[in-house]
């Protein structure tokens, strides 16, 4: 059986607005690997909105009353997500 991974991290800057008013905004990505895992959270690192980067082998639960879920796959995302460093 082959493993999911989910790097997880408060997006500060979405976070009590919109349809987050009142609660964190958690950005998950679904990857297949840990290579690709990794990578998502090395670039999390660099961006000064995301906060509590982590990466899981099992999809976190969360209190739906005090967050919003903005769920992403490895494949949806582009640009400096993918970068890799020199």
């Amino acid at each position: 059986m082959k493993t999911q991974y989910y790097v997880t991290m408060h997006d500060t800057f979405m976070s009590d607005w919109g349809m987050a008013k009142g609660k964190d905004n958690i950005m998950v990505v679904e990857c297949d690997s840990l290579e690709d895992a990794e990578l998502i959270a090395e670039n999390a690192e660099k961006r000064s909105e995301m906060k509590n980067i982590n990466i899981w082998t099992e999809m976190p639960k969360y209190n739906e009353d005090k967050v919003l879920l903005s769920v992403k796959t490895f494949d949806q995302l582009s640009g400096p997500w993918k970068e890799v460093a020199a």
